[in-house]
């Protein structure tokens, strides 16, 4: 199967790249040219936020499927505008692409999207756990530009018959690092309080990843589907009941995980697309 990725030199996106690149032929799009590439990747260089270009090398390659993980992945790197023009213009051209030659296609949300992370002051979630269904209400660039992408997914599916699965991941970690186990998130409630001490194991995106590129393709959805991407816990391992209380003085009225679970589901991947969780900070290491 021919793949076609954007953002393959990012952190995620390099992982995600090197397992695709050893069962696919793969041709991977970014700004730059990697300083040290993945054996059988066919690097191609270009502004992903021109749509001419885009539409030139999607079409030239007619990729079976496309993974788009091109994004500025956190808020507050950029002006907002510029982060928001650069992630929804991106967005478009290649989805739009992937529609014209018919690719379904996996791209990169963000829990960003239900605007708990950046609002100025967190609010509580409707309810625990939380859903795909729960509503999106961002108040920053970051988590509009993921909304506004989600809706292109829908928009493009719709119009070119496509699948499109959005994952939406919680602060990713990498083996090597887990930053959500520093003594200075461990020890400040208030550090993880913006997404419910929530987090994901790259490794476990990656599966998610591939188990989203055979649903797109063998029909496990129709349309556009999004998806949470977060570990089975949550980063401190402590009862979330009490995380709540402590941090908020409240819970959401309907509340319903127990023990240090992790405050969204990932039910829906589970059933649609058969993927669960498998790593925790607890063993980070192996």
């Amino acid at each position: 199967m021919d793949i076609l990725v954007t953002g393959g030199l990012g952190e995620s996106g390099r992982w995600i790249l090197d397992r695709l690149a050893a069962a696919h032929e793969v041709t991977c799009l970014d700004r730059r040219l990697p300083d040290d590439g993945i054996d059988g990747v066919d690097y191609r260089r270009l502004d992903l936020t021109d749509a001419g270009a885009v539409f030139d090398v999607v079409t030239a390659v007619d990729p079976d499927a496309v993974v788009h993980w091109a994004a500025v992945p956190v808020a507050g790197t950029h002006a907002g505008v510029d982060l928001y023009r650069n992630n929804t213009l991106a967005a478009y051209n290649v989805v739009t692409a992937a529609g014209r030659v018919d690719a379904p296609v996996v791209q990169a949300s963000s829990d960003g999207a239900y605007g708990f992370f950046f609002a100025e002051e967190t609010p509580l979630p409707d309810a625990v756990p939380i859903t795909e269904s729960h509503p999106r209400r961002p108040e920053d660039p970051y988590g509009l530009s993921k909304v506004v992408t989600e809706e292109i997914a829908k928009t493009v599916a719709r119009r070119e018959g496509i699948r499109v699965a959005s994952i939406r991941p919680s602060w990713i970690q990498l083996p090597e690092e887990y930053p959500c186990r520093d003594p200075d998130y461990v020890e400040d409630l208030a550090a993880g309080a913006g997404n419910y001490w929530s987090y994901i194991d790259v490794r476990d995106v990656v599966d998610l990843v591939e188990a989203a590129l055979a649903g797109v393709r063998n029909g496990a959805f129709d349309g556009h589907e999004a998806f949470n991407c977060v570990a089975t816990d949550n980063a401190l391992g402590r009862p979330l009941r009490e995380l709540f209380e402590k941090q908020y003085g409240d819970t959401p009225a309907e509340f319903a995980v127990e023990g240090d679970s992790s405050a969204y589901s990932t039910a829906k991947a589970s059933r649609l697309l058969g993927w669960e969780p498998a790593w925790s900070w607890q063993h980070r290491s192996e």
